[in-house]
């Protein structure tokens, strides 16, 4: 994948994405795929924002149930089994577990009957998925001294075991947007980074293009498209009033979302899902607080713990958290769960991006979340052509909302196109049935003194395509050396 420019200006694109974050590399693949013309730039690198450092969840929708919202659950539970499927070397399946007390609201009869329920909506998660480990098992309960087996020191007043559902976490997040990117290459669309979109081409009231400036050089250029698809995450709608005087009604508000890593090797494979002291405020069922998660990033040396949501109204272009902040949330999860007794000394890393949220007040820790990406057609909303805007909430569900936007487009460019199979089709290096059969073929086959371990995060990160790595050892073998996790 090289960086040329003079493509953009080569002929009219069926359609020009702005905005190469998870959203916008699934409508390039997704388009790309059935059969249309695309072009996709990005102003910074690819996947580089909240693509990159959200808490890596891949989330069937569960806590939906709490919000009586099923096509929300369905639609979750559906995308989750699509990453699964498609991307057998980046998605995995990660149970929680979340300790029971008394007979109440957190006893096992409400949260049996709950997850009941949301089992038999997801009952066909598992189809499709080839590979036995990345099938989503059934929810299932631990008896006391079970849960205390694998979290000890919770407290244990009341205690009657443990509920335990699965998720899915990413291996890595940004390895996964780019797997999707090169899967969209492959299928011949064009992608440029470090160009910033600063307007748009208009034709008698519609949009045929996007004005562009090269961000190296500060060369400006145009780019045409029969559509254009705006995918520009938390700054879609700052481009639409800076460049068109378009505002979005009600504006969107964004949150932060804070996450930090600790190194810390898990003791297994469980999640923790600790109440908290702050409460989701539109919940139907209220349990108490809400939950912290304190999960072990599988296959690696380490721990994550969040997710902590603020309305962000600074810029979007620096998110940040404060010292005093991280000693907050630290405070927090240790309040939580005793036993984990987090310093900040360990904090390796902090993932903040931006998400799409409900009507908060700006600052406040009591928040109601985002309920629906947003999917705008401005030709019904704003009587102006050939734009769609797509601002999405959660990476989960950006394959399944590329797929809603491509169709609208093809239908308004009135081009047939290909039925959509992204979701059983795997990305770039997802080819494989097996994960860990296909890992011990590596292992047997690999001609250069690496590890297991080493050869494990080479298989997670790129799939089948790891052997490109291998090309680059054996021109320069002390680059083995450089290979992490």
């Amino acid at each position: 994948m090289k960086r040329d420019i003079s493509q953009l200006g080569e002929k009219e694109y069926d359609v020009v994405v702005i905005g190469a974050g998870m959203f916008g590399v699934c409508a390039a693949w997704e388009a790309a795929h059935r059969g249309l013309s695309v072009a996709l730039v990005e102003r910074g690198d690819f996947c580089g924002a909240t693509s990159a450092h959200h808490f890596k969840m891949v989330h069937g929708g569960i806590r939906y149930l709490q919000h009586g919202d099923i096509p929300r659950i369905r639609e979750s539970s559906r995308e989750r089994s699509a990453f699964l499927r498609i991307a057998p070397h980046l998605v995995q399946p990660l149970p929680i577990l979340m300790p029971t007390y008394g007979h109440g609201m957190k006893g096992k009869e409400v949260l049996g009957l709950g997850m009941s329920v949301y089992d038999l909506i997801t009952a066909d998660r598992n189809l499709g998925i080839p590979d036995h480990q990345r099938k989503i098992p059934g929810s299932y309960f631990l008896s006391s001294e079970e849960t205390l087996n694998l979290f000890p020191g919770i407290e244990m007043e009341n205690l009657t075991g443990g509920a335990v559902f699965c998720d899915a976490q990413m291996y890595n997040p940004a390895r996964l947007a780019l797997s999707i990117l090169h899967s969209a290459v492959e299928f011949g669309a064009v992608a440029i980074n470090y160009v910033e979109a600063t307007g748009f081409v208009q034709q008698n009231g519609k949009v045929t293009g996007v004005r562009l400036r090269d961000v190296l050089d500060g060369q400006p250029f145009e780019v045409r498209g029969k559509m254009v698809l705006n995918t520009a995450g938390p700054w879609a709608s700052g481009l639409l009033e800076r460049t068109l005087k378009i505002q979005l009604n009600p504006s969107p508000a964004f949150s932060r979302d804070a996450a930090f890593v600790i190194r810390r090797k898990p003791e297994h494979d469980h999640a923790l899902a600790a109440v908290s002291k702050t409460k989701d405020v539109d919940v139907l069922i209220d349990r108490g607080g809400r939950h912290l998660f304190i999960a072990p990033w599988l296959d690696r040396d380490y721990t994550l713990i969040g997710v902590w949501h603020i309305v962000w109204g600074e810029s979007k272009d620096k998110v940040y958290v404060t010292e005093e902040e991280l000693s907050d949330f630290i405070k927090e999860v240790n309040e939580a769960y005793p036993p984990l007794q987090v310093s900040i000394d360990e904090v390796t890393m902090i993932n903040t991006g931006l998400t799409l949220f409900g009507e908060s007040i700006p600052g406040s820790k009591r928040m109601s979340f985002g309920k629906r990406s947003l999917l705008i057609d401005h030709a019904k909303t704003h009587s102006l052509d050939g734009l769609i805007s797509l601002i999405g909430v959660r990476a989960t569900i950006a394959r399944g909302m590329a797929e809603k936007a491509i169709g609208v487009i093809s239908q308004k460019i009135g081009k047939r196109v290909a039925k959509s199979k992204s979701q059983t089709t795997p990305i770039y290096g997802g080819d494989m049935e097996i994960f860990e059969d296909y890992l011990r073929n590596a292992n047997q086959k690999q001609p250069y003194s690496i590890n297991e371990k080493t050869m494990r995060a080479l298989v997670h990160n790129h799939g089948t395509q790891y052997t490109r790595v291998l090309n680059y050892i054996a021109e320069d073998a002390p680059l083995s050396a450089q290979i992490g996790d």
